[in-house]
């Protein structure tokens, strides 16, 4: 069965999508990569199989619009350098080792550059994984329950938790807002950060990926996860065709 395209109007204050290459201060994208559009389905809706840990679909970003104009904003945080060991937060909810308090000897103060006003119109197919090929339309159908009632597993958010995205359910081919009339090559993207073939993510490695990326009137077209388009790991070196 042919997946049905699901779009979603998603909008939030702030948002910062960091650029990979940048290591220390975080410089956003100007526009929200495909693993951060892919997240925030996920979180309105996802399904893993009850007897393991593996999904029975994934969702495939088709089309990103930019509704709003890029505008970045300066931002300074005080960050911490160390975090507490989830080990040792185990060991105290069970009991076995008093719990200790984390000193934070020595903030870090970083600079971001972040995104502000955004609103894209986002558009993703739910792709079942094998085995699970007859379960299309009842999965079509749960997302659009649970996004027309707002629901979801966990807020969505844009790039950082501290920047919350907000959605709305659009009917495909009924959506109010118009893209911008703005083109921009943003050279390498980031496409994800796991290997999307595989229905287990949960404990797989780092798989990072990358796709030539071009705004094309306020439209960014993302390509099949399997096209030869997305660079991953096993391509490096090869030459990326024109997207």
């Amino acid at each position: 069965m042919k997946p049905k395209p699901q779009v979603l109007e998603v909008w939030g204050d702030f948002a910062c999508f960091s650029r990979p290459e940048l290591k220390v201060e975080r410089f956003s994208y100007p526009l929200i990569t495909p693993s951060a559009a892919r997240g925030i389905f996920d979180a309105i809706y996802c399904k893993p199989n009850r007897e393991s840990t593996q999904a029975q679909f994934r969702w495939q970003v088709t089309n990103i619009e930019l509704l709003t104009p890029v505008a970045y904003i300066a931002l300074r945080r005080n960050e911490v350098g160390s975090v507490a060991s989830v080990a040792n937060i185990k060991q105290w909810m069970k009991g076995t080792s008093p719990p200790q308090p984390l000193i934070i000897e020595e903030a870090q103060q970083r600079q971001t550059m972040a995104l502000k006003n955004v609103r894209y119109l986002l558009t993703a197919e739910i792709r079942p994984f094998p085995g699970h090929e007859n379960k299309q339309q009842a999965l079509e159908a749960q997302f659009i329950r649970r996004a027309t009632h707002g629901k979801c597993f966990h807020h969505p958010y844009f790039g950082c938790r501290e920047f919350p995205a907000y959605f709305e359910y659009v009917e495909p081919g009924k959506g109010k807002a118009t893209p911008l009339n703005y083109t921009q090559d943003l050279g390498m993207m980031l496409y994800d950060v796991f290997d999307l073939r595989t229905p287990n993510n949960s404990h797989a490695p780092p798989f990072i990926s990358l796709f030539r990326a071009e705004i094309r009137r306020g439209v960014l077209e993302i390509p099949p996860f399997e096209s030869e388009k997305v660079l991953k790991p096993e391509l490096a070196g090869r030459r990326i065709p024109n997207a």
